[in-house]
């Protein structure tokens, strides 16, 4: 029983994690970086899973026992383990989408000190301002919520209901990213999903049929591959001069 109740926990947690970072991610995006109203990560729904697994991680990494007789050291200590836990996260995530499905979800590249365009000092040191937000302002939040949720368990077909739409919605969007994937590798490529989204954007529009779709950005008269050669095309074609010294945008997990 009690694994299966730490299971739920983590469940809890994960949706908790998922569905509060995809909000802070639209929001970013919105008015610090794009300027404008975009769906991060490569899933449909209101959700990321790299904030999910990160929100899980943080819990369990905020009651590792460290003593060292001094509760601010121990606290630096414990914040530390965090900012390394995400930026070993966020690398992982970045590393398996680039290598092993030939896809760009964000870009450090032009960042100081970034590996692989994966990760950079930069936000390294955010995760870790995220970690101490989260152990000093979230976390006694957090563990008064899961003491609710352990008490009230029957909401656990709350966590049934929304896996349910997650597995369908992970099945749909890894069919769209091995498709991806295929064009990716018979072209020599990595797809930024972001770009790519944003030329599919661009072509919806232009052709005046309708607006293209917050959540479903591809669904339009044109086809995935239609997208992914205008895509192709695009990195071939100069850009115009006054846009050639743009940084490339940092996008969502």
């Amino acid at each position: 029983m009690q694994v299966y109740t730490a299971f739920l926990v983590a469940c809890f947690l994960f949706i908790t994690g998922s569905m509060l970072g995809w909000v802070t991610e639209v929001l970013f995006r919105r008015f610090f970086t794009a300027k404008k109203w975009i769906n991060p990560g490569f899933l449909t729904g209101p959700y990321l899973p790299l904030y999910g697994f990160g929100i899980v991680g943080l819990f369990a990494v905020s009651f590792i026992p460290i003593y060292t007789g001094y509760p601010w050291v121990d606290a630096i200590l414990i914040i530390l383990i965090m900012g390394a836990f995400m930026t070993l996260i966020e690398y992982i995530a970045g590393l398996i989408f680039i290598k092993g499905m030939k896809i760009k979800l964000w870009d450090y590249t032009n960042r100081w000190g970034n590996i692989q365009g994966i990760i950079c000092p930069l936000f390294s040191f955010l995760w870790t301002l995220v970690g101490a937000f989260f152990y000093f302002v979230i976390r006694p939040y957090a563990i008064d919520a899961v003491i609710w949720f352990v008490e009230n368990i029957e909401f656990a077909y709350i966590i049934g209901l929304f896996s349910g739409f997650f597995i369908v919605d992970l099945a749909h969007s890894l069919n769209l990213t091995a498709k991806i994937r295929s064009f990716a590798k018979e072209h020599s490529i990595v797809v930024s999903f972001e770009k790519l989204k944003e030329k599919a954007k661009e072509k919806i529009e232009q052709s005046g049929a309708k607006r293209a779709s917050f959540f479903a950005p591809f669904k339009s008269e044109f086809t995935l591959k239609e997208h992914l050669e205008n895509y192709s095309q695009s990195l071939s074609t100069p850009a115009p001069e006054t846009l050639s010294s743009e940084e490339p945008e940092e996008t969502s997990k």
